[in-house]
């Protein structure tokens, strides 16, 4: 797409294409000029969504961004509204040509830093926070308590260096296979939260009798969570054993609440302990994510955000894309770009996957966009994943991982996650997102404890709408702003919030109801 854009009502993305965007409102009747040609508009077309620049016969490709986007159902003439009445996505090949084109090499340019909290594993917090874990829906209403009685503030005048207190709960931790797939992605869905970077102490809480057990999680992940010792070669806090509180054995639900509120608060120096230090940007972690998109998603805040991972991974950082249902039909860029075969192969192993297991519920992938994604302006899954793999610019693709593994290496690495925003966020965290950038065209709000998250919007009306819960607005671009300067606005808004600049998420207190760890299999 190009790098900036004009004042033109549509934007063509791509030579070739057979739509353009409109972004505006544009009316009927209207004559604008799309590619140098003069087109007169046939019916209303709302922001961001297409109209056909040329005649579109029956079962040709439908084109944006140079890509296929799927089929005209019947005859489209140029002018004509372009959406779900006259296009479908049938299925069709794509050339994956594995490591075909690597991505650029990106200079670095000028070191950048942020102040964060360096963990005795290397990695650095960019919050530095209490966590109550529940280890099943059973004890989630009493890990609600707990944190809710640190909720007034009270304790952070003599606890400044801590962010918050926040319990993780779910509706899970019982009710499948003891050690199958599902129990073993909670546990490690739990543990990555334990040793989230932007987590410096946390209190486990059990029923006591449920499937994920707390002894079990501690043991079979090794959970080892700082302490109050000192004495490291950094001078920052040591480990220990993590406190387990189970409420069959406390005696109930006050007793546990009371007994976990004094773990808090013995906690508190230990957390407090922890002061921010000036680090590389090659310590970010970044969870790329869009929710509520919208036909402009491709063209402004994706691939601003796009530029920014760019720039992240030039610094030596990570960013983490996920969502495979909603790359699917764009897939064949990423392996393109993938650094090996095997990689690349990897993705596409999780594609088929995906084409399965939607049909064992008679399901089909393209039942995704969503009712709001259409009203949008999106029509097809193949144009909701092109635009969502904007969100992972250029570089190439360094690693496929399962969902909630750790993201321990430099660069793009996509992880396997279904598309649903809280699942898959869960999922990107889990791996060690320490800052999350979540781009929507119609107004998602959400946010995810311990992890800062960033909203940046794809149009000028959505931000001046909902400015208390939106942080950026990308719809700039649709006013002539270049794609790359955004990009590197977001970039600059990184690295302050890494360095404690409050999100608007993290204002309104939204973060601890989005905890959704996948479960996959059947509940018994």
């Amino acid at each position: 797409m190009p790098s900036s854009l004009d004042h033109s009502p549509a934007i063509l993305l791509s030579l070739g294409d057979s739509v353009a965007v409109a972004a505006r409102p544009i009316p009927k009747g209207a004559r604008i000029v799309v590619g140098g040609n003069t087109l007169e508009v046939l019916e209303p077309i709302g922001l961001g969504h297409k109209v056909a620049v040329v005649k579109i016969a029956t079962g040709t490709p439908v084109r944006k961004y140079g890509q296929v986007i799927g089929f005209a159902k019947n005859d489209i003439a140029p002018g004509a509204w372009v959406h779900s009445h006259n296009l479908k996505a049938d299925l069709f090949e794509r050339d994956y040509a594995h490591a075909s084109e690597p991505g650029p090499v990106f200079p670095m340019g000028t070191p950048r830093t942020f102040q964060g909290y360096l963990r005795p594993d290397g990695r650095v917090g960019t919050r530095n926070m209490i966590a109550v874990i529940s280890t099943v829906n059973c004890s989630a209403s009493t890990a609600r308590l707990i944190s809710d009685r640190f909720r007034d503030g009270a304790w952070k005048a003599q606890f400044p260096n801590v962010d918050g207190v926040f319990a993780i709960t779910h509706k899970g931790g019982c009710g499948f296979p003891f050690e199958g797939p599902d129990f073993k992605v909670l546990e490690r869905v739990l543990a990555g939260f334990a040793r989230h970077p932007n987590v410096a102490a946390y209190v486990i809480v059990g029923l006591g009798c449920e499937g994920v057990y707390a002894s079990h999680l501690v043991e079979t992940q090794d959970l080892v969570p700082l302490g109050a010792a000192k004495g490291n070669a950094g001078g920052q806090p040591t480990a220990h054993r993590p406190t387990v509180l189970n409420i069959q054995d406390q005696g109930g639900i006050t007793r546990t609440v009371d007994a976990a509120v004094q773990a808090v608060l013995d906690l508190m120096p230990v957390a407090n302990s922890w002061t921010r230090t000036e680090q590389p940007a090659s310590k970010l972690c970044v969870g790329l994510e869009c929710g509520g998109s919208d036909g402009n998603s491709g063209v402004t805040a994706n691939p601003a955000v796009g530029v920014a991972s760019d720039l992240i991974i030039a610094q030596g950082g990570t960013t983490i894309l996920g969502e495979t249902t909603e790359i699917y039909g764009g897939e064949h860029l990423l392996t393109r770009r993938a650094v090996r075969p095997e990689v690349g192969e990897r993705l596409i192993e999780k594609i088929r996957w995906w084409e399965w297991y939607s049909g064992v519920f008679g399901a089909v992938i393209d039942n995704n966009p969503s009712p709001g994604n259409k009203a949008g302006g999106l029509t097809t899954i193949y144009e909701k994943s092109l635009g969502a793999l904007a969100k992972g610019g250029k570089s190439s693709l360094a690693a496929v991982i399962d969902y909630a593994d750790r993201a321990d290496m430099p660069g793009l690495v996509f992880m396997d996650t279904p598309g649903y925003d809280p699942t898959c966020t869960t999922g990107l965290v889990a791996g060690g997102a320490n800052i999350m950038v979540f781009t929507t065209g119609r107004g998602s709000v959400l946010g995810l404890k311990p992890t800062p998250c960033i909203k940046v919007t794809t149009n000028t009306p959505l931000y001046n709408r909902m400015k208390d819960d939106m942080d950026l607005d990308a719809g700039t671009i649709l006013e002539g702003e270049s794609v790359d300067s955004v990009g590197h606005r977001l970039l600059d808004m990184i690295l302050d919030v890494a360095s404690g600049a409050p999100t608007k998420s993290e204002r309104a207190g939204v973060g601890e109801e989005e905890f959704d760890p996948w479960q996959v299999g059947p509940r018994l």
